[in-house]
């Protein structure tokens, strides 16, 4: 047993650690959904998004000042898009959003506020990792939001996320989201945050996982 143990010892980390419990919370959502669980799991979507969270800042190898201020810069900057969004059906389109994604603060929920966060922090790090140029990090960062977003849009009302007036997700929400993307992905490269690879590109498989399986799911 000990022989046993040593052997699969150098596994057993806090990133292997991290990286198992992303994959199980995203494969047993998706698991229990399928097999009709879906208010119980979907209502645990805050949970979800504060494991992430969690996860991922704990990753960082420095937890400085610049993270800090990334974090804070892009949770208060997504919270005030949303807020327009929803009040002004600019520009994102006319939506409003629907009760599993937690409490609201003016009909915003603020974890919207945590995801626009993780959202740009995985995706500038993936970015980074991916590209050498400033410029082509930025689009490709916000490219990678982009992408994943077009799937989530399609799960965001049966999951009561979020829904759009006349069920259809309207154009300028892919181009705001893009350019959005693109402010907060250039403050993200100026402040030159460095992240681990290795967590972000598990947390952006994880999800986009979800969302292509049951944009499958449902479209069928």
């Amino acid at each position: 047993m000990s022989q046993l143990l040593h052997l699969y010892k150098p596994l057993i980390n806090p990133r292997n650690l991290s990286v198992f419990l992303i994959w199980l919370f995203h494969l047993s959502a998706v698991i229990g959904i399928s097999l009709g669980f879906e208010h119980w799991f979907i209502s645990k979507t805050p949970v979800t998004l504060t494991l992430i969270f969690v996860l991922l800042v704990w990753s960082f190898p420095e937890k400085d000042l610049k993270l800090v201020l990334g974090i804070v810069v892009f949770f208060f900057g997504g919270m005030f898009v949303e807020w327009i969004g929803v009040h002004y059906g600019f520009p994102f389109g006319v939506y409003s959003y629907g009760d599993n994604l937690g409490p609201k603060v003016s009909g915003v929920p603020w974890f919207i506020g945590i995801n626009w966060a993780v959202l740009t922090l995985i995706c500038g790090i993936i970015a980074s990792h991916l590209v050498g140029r400033k410029w082509l990090r930025i689009l490709a960062g916000a490219g990678l939001m982009v992408f994943l977003d077009f799937f989530l849009e399609f799960s965001a009302p049966i999951f009561d996320f979020w829904a759009f007036e006349n069920e259809a997700v309207p154009i300028e929400n892919y181009l705001a989201w893009f350019g959005i993307s693109v402010l907060f992905h250039f403050i993200y490269q100026s402040l030159k945050i460095k992240g681990d690879t290795k967590i972000s590109y598990h947390l952006y498989a994880a999800q986009l996982v979800f969302f292509v399986y049951f944009y499958g799911f449902y479209s069928l």
